[in-house]
């Protein structure tokens, strides 16, 4: 016997058993079960920070299988980005040589750990039988009105000449180079979402999300209800949008502020002399340089401009002047906002700045505001002052009223506004899915033909960090026009990576369809995903495109489902020196080395039990040392037994058996339930292997008679249990103990366990007496026993007689298998 579990020769002849016999792979038939982890960027080789996802999705596979289902569990990898063509210019190679190499090493890492996938599924998105189905999707979204293309102002490095994230701008300079980033107007393609921007919030109630994912969807989608008011310019008449949300404000609003790239600026400028034309310039120059991040905007300090021009405030004639200034947005409601200094903050911070006037038209109930004490907005609920026939009216109510009045009046209109804004795909990279488009100075903008797909990318690229890699490919550029067939140019723009993971899942149901991304039929059976795996950070962008891609799907008759995911389980970070695993951070932890000192299902066992699944798990050598050690100490005990089971049936009678092993059977079916429920209701997997543990320490403790057959059917029934109940976490030591106690493999195709309603409860409780309502003892006595019997226990218990001795006891009262209260005086 083996003193060590030898996890090298046995991990690699179950790992070849699986794949020679095809176990992960979906049969097609009986009830389906899909569940998918987010799949990685290739953008180097796993750590253990990255495993954990796998883990726990692994978990969950390998349990609905043995529950019976039909499960669906594919692998693939996110392999178009930024970083592989970073790569490329870093070390002289193309993307797609460094990309594959980290496949190649990340899928060996992926079957050395054990995880469940059927590779025969597997989906690579740099692949041109992936990215073709892209620029399917985007022309099929072009002829139903869902794409278009606009200018728009982008974040740009003039260095790198290239437009840049947000997430790429650090404090108003170049990730890459340092260089200040400016503001530049390019002409990029966009998807509708905000088509279903309403949809998107209410097919949440069909979800089983986390009420928090929901929420930060709900906030990133940002539905306002509120009114859009016409402004008009004093002498020409023009009308001025502006949306707010306060309509109960409206005769508080003593000026209008417009974004710097508002096009009512360009008329503006017509408006007036050469001198205020050549100020609004250089400050439209200089918020040009100011990256428009969120964090940027917070801190910056507010700035603007008097134009010099006038609007009339509609409700009450009033003149008020028109402002630029550098915190309010384009893309946002209608890039231009009515500011009330007295009841907004920001705008109050502007007014004082620039001695703009204000005006009180909210009075709290129970103090009077004075301008001049004022030293902040008043944001509060109150009553109407200095708004005309509104006033005395509480401001709730004033928003309605208002808002009515405007519309009959015709000076404004009740409006829905969203945060989300259509979705730009865009990005000026080599290493992204070709944007299928054609510009025929003849025919226009021209979608490629479909069955010219792909559209491939180029291999004639200089990758020198500076622009558009496609630019420098003349083949590539060179096109014929699709329609007239003369010469034309190929749109050099590639589509968004997240166009990539939006509809992979899908995908996955039928990846070698050359004909349609998907068949229509195999989809429809397999998806939904029932259980999605992966981080909460990808709530408000992943998670939002891809329901957003589905409801397409669905419109294009290729889905009969709304929600790509039935049910998702966000897993916490994990954590090492104080930080986030990452390679950036310097602290990663590599499974290869992990596998080599102490084999896949310690690593496994760790993941799983070393936190619940939703929070952080902080790393720990000893933790998985203990891993192992809890291993082994299984191993050892069950090799000393193997040969004295191995021909013993399981079947036991409970009344065979004395007081200590009833209390085992007990707990096998104790365990069975705890284990069942923690994977399938709770996802608290940790708990899961803490009710094994205790499993195994009742288990040891007991001492057999391994010469009595009853007694070895009793060791037998509770190590065939326990090595089911570990098969989802640790499979290959699992599947040799299977073979090892004489039963046939995989353990993973065999019924996961059932408990015996008869043994989950105690036969004792803890049971607790009160005088008075205070608790006085707690006793352990045997359960459902009468008042009268507990009631013989209680008075012959020392500690009570001592406390009732002389004293009048006035009642009793009594609950069933909780307490008993003496009443005394």
């Amino acid at each position: 016997m083996a003193e060590v579990y030898p996890f090298k020769e046995i991990e690699v002849k179950w790992q070849k058993y699986w794949e020679k016999n095809k176990i992960f792979k979906s049969t097609g038939k009986g009830k389906k079960y899909y569940v998918l982890e987010m799949f990685p960027y290739p953008s180097g080789y796993l750590h253990m920070g990255h495993v954990r996802v796998y883990c726990i999705g692994d978990v969950i596979a390998n349990f609905m299988r043995m529950k019976g289902y039909d499960v669906i569990h594919p692998m693939g990898y996110d392999a178009f980005g930024l970083p592989a063509e970073n790569a490329a210019i870093k070390n002289k190679i193309h993307p797609s040589e460094w990309t594959y190499k980290n496949i190649d090493h990340a899928r060996e890492q992926f079957k050395r750990l054990g995880i469940s996938y059927d590779w025969d599924r597997e989906v690579i998105t740099c692949d041109e039988s992936y990215y073709k189905w892209n620029q399917w999707f985007f022309i099929k979204f072009y002829e139903k009105g869902l794409v278009y293309k606009k200018e728009t102002s982008v974040n740009w490095c003039d260095c790198c000449k290239t437009v840049l994230a947000n997430e790429q701008v650090h404090n108003g300079k170049c990730w890459r180079c340092d260089s200040n980033v400016i503001q530049k107007n390019l002409a990029q393609w966009y998807f509708k979402i905000t088509n279903y921007a309403q949809e998107l919030l209410d097919r949440h109630k069909e979800i089983d999300w986390l009420e928090k994912v929901k929420i930060m969807q709900e906030n990133w989608i940002g539905k306002s209800q509120g009114v859009t008011i016409f402004f008009k310019e004093e002498k020409t008449g023009e009308t001025i949008p502006v949306f707010t949300t306060r309509p109960d404000t409206i005769f508080g609003a003593t000026y209008v502020v417009l974004a710097s790239e508002h096009p009512f600026v360009n008329k503006i400028k017509e408006m007036i002399d050469e001198k205020k034309r050549v100020e609004i310039e250089k400050f439209q120059e200089k918020v040009k340089k100011i990256d428009k991040t969120v964090e940027t905007l917070l801190q910056i300090e507010k700035e603007g401009i008097d134009t010099g021009i006038f609007a009339i405030n509609p409700v009450n004639g009033n003149k008020v002047p028109i402002w630029l200034a550098n915190y309010v947005l384009m893309d946002y409601g209608t890039g231009a906002i009515m500011a009330v200094p007295t009841h907004d903050s920001r705008d109050f911070i502007f007014a004082k700045k620039y001695g703009l006037p204000m005006i009180i038209v909210i009075q709290p109930e129970k103090e009077k505001l004075d301008l001049e004490k004022m030293n902040a907005a008043y944001e509060g609920k109150g009553i109407l002052v200095n708004s005309g026939d509104f006033n005395g009216i509480d401001n709730e109510t004033a928003k309605e009223k208002i808002s009515n009045w405007m519309e009959k009046k015709g000076i404004g209109e009740k409006t829905i506004q969203y945060k989300l804004k259509d979705w730009l795909i865009s990005r000026q990279r080599y290493w992204g899915t070709p944007i299928p488009v054609i510009y025929c100075d003849r025919c226009g903008i021209v979608m490629e033909k479909i069955e010219n797909l792909p559209v491939i990318l180029p291999k004639d690229i200089e990758f020198t960090g500076k622009g558009n890699p496609l630019e420098t490919s003349n083949s590539f550029i060179h096109a014929k026009c699709p329609k007239c067939g003369k010469d034309a140019r190929r749109e050099t723009d590639t589509m968004d990576t997240f166009v990539d993971s939006s509809w992979y899942f899908a995908r996955y149901c039928d990846p070698k369809n050359n004909k349609l991304p998907f068949d229509i039929e195999k989809a429809n059976r397999e998806l939904p995903v029932d259980q999605y795996v992966g981080g909460a950070e990808h709530a408000c962008m992943h998670l939002i495109y891809a329901r957003f891609f589905t409801y397409i799907m669905r419109d294009l008759r290729l889905l009969n489902i709304n929600e790509p995911f039935k049910k998702l389980l966000n897993q916490g970070m994990v954590i090492k020196d104080g930080a986030k695993m990452s390679k950036s951070k310097g602290n990663t932890v590599s499974p290869d080395d992990l596998i080599k000192k102490y084999g896949a299902d310690t690593a496994r066992l760790f993941m799983i039990f070393a936190a619940p699944p939703q929070q952080d798990l902080e790393w720990s050598d000893t933790g998985v040392e203990g891993a192992f050690r809890f291993l082994n100490k299984i191993w050892k005990k069950i090799n000393f037994l193997k040969e004295y089971i191995k021909s013993v049936t399981d079947d036991i009678t409970y009344d065979e058996y004395d007081e200590d092993k009833n209390k085992l059977i007990r707990k096998v079916h104790q365990t069975i339930k705890k284990v069942t429920n923690d994977i399938e209701k709770e996802q608290q997997f940790n708990t899961m292997i803490a009710a094994i543990m205790e499993l195994y320490n009742t288990f040891s403790d007991i001492l057999f008679d391994i010469k009595n057959q009853i007694e070895l059917k009793l060791i037998k029934f509770t190590i065939k249990n326990m090595i089911l109940l570990l098969a989802p976490t640790v499979p290959h030591f699992a599947e040799e103990l299977w073979e090892l106690i004489g039963e046939k493999p995989s353990v993973l195709k065999q019924k996961w366990p059932e408990y015996d309603k008869r043994f989950i409860e105690e036969e004792n409780i803890e049971f607790v007496i009160q005088i008075n309502g205070k608790i006085r003892e707690r006793i352990n006595i045997k359960k459902d026993l009468s008042q009268i019997e507990v009631e013989k226990i209680a008075f012959n218990n020392k500690k009570i007689i001592d406390l009732i001795a002389e004293k009048q006891i006035i009642k009793k009262i009594f609950v069933n298998n909780k307490l008993l209260n003496i009443v005394i005086k």
